[in-house]
């Protein structure tokens, strides 16, 4: 039931819901990332580490379960959302479990399982914080969960595997075991969570499930400016993934030692430049304001990025400088993506949509480029090492976002608002 509720109420609810959604999703981190702090580092196939092919064929199911989630994200009401995830990081556990089991090479098929089901979680804690006033600050949270746990947990795998002697193929069933109560308590939590108040429908618009109808009358009416963003937004996901999941590998090539906690370190400042930014467009009522700010913060973003390349070219600053700014480049306009560029974009035109459904469309073109960036890696640029291809594809990425982001900006500044849509409370509250 949709109700008022008093600033109170509104800030308890507000905590009670970012510690749940970071909760849920830094714990479900633990099912899917520990295992890249493993080497692998074995032959394959023609040539291929047997690491890579492990990061593949996650990052494959992973990606396969984006272009589901399409459907199924914008189709799951509220209710079943948190049942959803537990049956999702359920399934995720039994694959690394059989990973365990199983012996190399035959193993890596439950690499591919694990990834299926955990690229929809995203989903369905987002869909308990978007079309609310505070969602920015609600989604920064949960976006700090992946960026901090990114880090985190490559130190429990670190940890696993060099204090506590579990082997290769078992610690990433082991770090999902550490993290199984904590995620039963968040998504207890979560499930508790109250709908959006009616001031938050006013204010964002209401968010309902969609039909594969109403996705397709969404996107095709916001297409010219939506496809540009969709290239921003795949350039900036290889690169992050390709910083995230080859981290270790990117510190041996610079030459730099690094230990369990040098992850956490890292991420730890990245995270909090990142939240502090996007965070505060919370503080901007004016959706259209909010809109265009989000994708300023997307170009500032950009500029960081070109300086850390700029700065480690010409020997301007050590490694763990240029590894957090490189991260702070990347992470500013993917978590502006995830916080506002979306939230306030549905809120700006008034149109039926949701946060879920674009980001679903947007991130599973964004892992299907990662793929090929891995492949590319072994198959064609045998002669250059992760560093150098990651600097190479960072500099791609500056000049084409530039590109697509002022042919979005341009496109979205003569949208106006559907003003049929319009209630006497939206207009009072929103102005």
């Amino acid at each position: 039931m949709r109700t008022s509720r008093s600033p109170w109420q509104e800030f308890f609810w507000g905590l009670w819901t970012v510690v749940a959604a970071f909760g849920c999703y830094f714990s479900m981190y633990a099912f899917r990332k520990p295992f890249t702090a493993g080497s692998f580092n074995e032959p394959l196939l023609a040539q291929m580490d047997f690491k890579s092919v492990l990061v593949i064929s996650q990052v494959f199911g992973y990606m396969l379960s984006k272009f589901i989630g399409i459907k199924v994200i914008a189709e799951t009401p509220p209710h079943r959302r948190v049942l959803g995830i537990l049956i999702l990081i359920a399934l995720a556990q039994l694959s690394l479990i059989g990973f365990g089991l199983t012996p190399r090479p035959w193993n890596l098929v439950f690499m591919f399982f694990n990834g299926l089901p955990l690229g929809m979680v995203f989903g369905l804690v987002l869909g308990c914080l978007e079309g609310r006033r505070s969602s920015e600050a609600l989604t920064a949270g949960l976006c700090a969960s992946f960026i901090l746990a990114g880090g985190v947990m490559k130190s429990v795998g670190t940890w696993l595997l060099r204090d506590r002697g579990i082997s290769e193929d078992w610690m990433p069933a082991a770090a999902g075991g550490l993290f199984t109560i904590p995620l039963g308590i968040c998504l207890v939590m979560l499930a508790l969570v109250p709908p959006p108040s009616i001031e938050d429908i006013a204010a964002r618009t209401e968010r309902s499930t969609m039909s594969g109808q109403d996705r397709w009358a969404f996107f095709s009416r916001y297409a010219p400016g939506l496809l540009p963003i969709i290239v921003f937004y795949l350039l900036v996901t290889i690169l992050r993934s390709l910083r995230d999941d080859f981290q270790p590998e990117i510190w041996k090539t610079l030459g730099s030692t690094f230990t369990s906690s040098t992850f956490t370190k890292s991420e730890t400042l990245v995270t909090l430049g990142v939240i502090a930014v996007n965070g505060t467009a919370v503080l901007i009522r004016n959706n259209r304001l909010a809109f265009f700010t989000a994708l300023g913060t997307c170009g500032v973003g950009l500029g960081l990025l070109a300086g850390s390349l700029i700065g480690h070219h010409l020997d301007l600053m050590n490694d763990f400088t240029f590894i957090v700014l490189l991260g702070l480049g990347l992470y500013l306009p993917y978590v502006a993506f995830h916080t506002t560029v979306f939230e306030r974009l549905i809120a700006m035109t008034r149109d039926k949509g949701t946060v879920g459904f674009l980001m679903y469309v947007v991130d599973a073109i964004g892992y299907l480029g990662f793929v090929g960036i891995v492949l590319l890696k072994n198959y064609i640029s045998r002669s250059t090492n992760v560093v150098e291809l990651l600097i190479i594809s960072s500099w791609a990425s500056v000049v084409i976002s530039t590109i697509a982001l002022v042919i979005s900006w341009v496109y979205f500044s003569k949208v106006q608002p559907r003003q049929s849509k319009l209630t006497e409370l939206e207009v009072r509250i929103s102005s």
